[in-house]
C-alpha cells in the first residue's frame, strides 16, 4: 500500500472527499476550527486514483493532533497504516504526545484507537452543542442511534 502526502494529491480531490464524507471541509472540535483541505496529512489511493483513506493532523509545540481519519474500505489496514505514518512523523518531529478527539457515539473509532495504544484522556461534556453553533449540520443522532453530545480525547505517549 502506497501512502502519499496530501501535497501530492490534487486539492479538488481532497475537497470532494471531505464534502462526501463529512459534509464540508470544516471540522469543528474543542481544540479549534479547521479547514481539513488545508491541513497536512497522508492519503491512500486505489488503482483508479480515488482516495480510499485520508488522515489530517496538526502539530502544536510537542503535540501532534489527528484532526480527521477516514478509510472507505474497512478491515484492510488503511486506517492503521495512516495512523502509523502520522505517529512516525510525530516521533521524528520530537512530539511527546499524539492525540485526537472523537464523539461519544463513535464506538468504532474508540475501539480502533484503543487497539492501537491510545488511552481515554478526558471527556468534554456537551462540546458538540457548542460545535453545532459553528457547524449546524452536525447531526443530533449519530452511530447506532446514540445522541451526539460529548467529545472524547484519546492520547498516546510517544517515545523515541
Amino acid at each position: 500500500m502506497k501512502i502519499y502526502s496530501v501535497e501530492e494529491i490534487p486539492k479538488n480531490k481532497i475537497i470532494e472527499f471531505f464534502k462526501l464524507h463529512w459534509g464540508s471541509t470544516k471540522m469543528v472540535i474543542s481544540s479549534g476550527v479547521y479547514d481539513c483541505s488545508t491541513l497536512d496529512g497522508f492519503a491512500v489511493l486505489n488503482e483508479e486514483g480515488q482516495i480510499i483513506g485520508l488522515i489530517t493532523y496538526v502539530i502544536k509545540d510537542d503535540e501532534c493532533e489527528i484532526i480527521s481519519l477516514d478509510s472507505t474500505e474497512e478491515g484492510k489496514g488503511i486506517g492503521t497504516a495512516l495512523v502509523k505514518e502520522v505517529e512516525n512523523l510525530a516521533t521524528k518531529k520530537k512530539c511527546q504526545l499524539l492525540k485526537l478527539i472523537t464523539t461519544n457515539d463513535n464506538l468504532l473509532a474508540l475501539k480502533f484507537y484503543q487497539k492501537r495504544g491510545f488511552i481515554l484522556s478526558k471527556i468534554i461534556h456537551n462540546a458538540v452543542e457548542k460545535a453545532r453553533k459553528i457547524k449546524p449540520e452536525i447531526p443530533l443522532i449519530g452511530n447506532d442511534g446514540i445522541p451526539i453530545r460529548d467529545e472524547i480525547e484519546l492520547i498516546k505517549v510517544l517515545s523515541e
